[in-house]
């Protein structure tokens, strides 16, 4: 007897399908990086590095921190930046990790300079909540999911931005978006996880490294 499914997976309709996801997967992956500054998409190409949690209290740091879990994607139609009850939220346990990431920050010696985070609530309350400093909203680091036109402009605009930091006046925290930080790096995010640029006091690139979910 033969097994059906098997027999599916092997079969010529099978391996076409395959074929061409395999070459819709390429085809994206190429636009994503032909939408890059050079110096990025080359970067893709290359392995980064896990940054563990006692590096960031470097002064020349800048966390780059997707909020906290907040279940769901984009937000309701319709929602209002001045009412958090219309948006997307941290759930509990989002609140929780946000609280825990603090405490094992502040316990590792992060202490930052400043913090700045997306004026969407669940970014603002990730900041809060994990009690690193007073907290600042920097609309650059603004969600553009669903605006693709803002996405160019405003990612180069943020690059600038980190560039012009001092690398003697840090380490500096950025909660925002995982649009934003994929537009920025090339890099995904899970909830409470990101990215961490380590910049130079002598002009040379800054460095990027992975900063795995807390």
């Amino acid at each position: 007897m033969i097994d059906r499914s098997t027999a599916a997976i092997g079969s010529p309709s099978a391996r076409r399908r395959k074929t061409l996801a395999a070459a819709a997967r390429l085809a994206c992956w190429t636009l994503l990086a032909s939408a890059m500054p050079a110096s990025v998409s080359s970067a893709l190409a290359q392995p980064i590095a896990t940054l563990p949690v006692s590096a960031l209290a470097r002064p020349n740091v800048v966390v780059l921190l997707r909020h906290a879990t907040a279940p769901g994607v984009g937000d309701p139609p319709g929602f209002d930046l001045r009412s958090c009850p219309t948006q997307r939220n941290l759930d509990a346990s989002g609140r929780a990790q946000a609280q825990r990431l603090g405490a094992a920050w502040r316990a590792a010696g992060f202490r930052p300079s400043a913090v700045w985070t997306s004026a969407w609530c669940r970014c603002q309350d990730t900041a809060r909540l994990m009690d690193l400093g007073p907290v600042t909203v920097l609309p650059l680091l603004n969600s553009f999911f669903g605006d693709a036109g803002a996405r160019t402009e405003q990612t180069a605009a943020l690059s600038r931005f980190i560039d012009r930091l001092d690398p003697r006046g840090g380490p500096y925290l950025m909660v925002t978006h995982q649009v934003n930080i994929t537009a920025l790096t090339g890099q995904g995010a899970d909830s409470g996880g990101g990215v961490v640029f380590e910049l130079s006091a002598d002009g040379r690139p800054r460095r990027l490294y992975r900063l795995p979910a807390g």
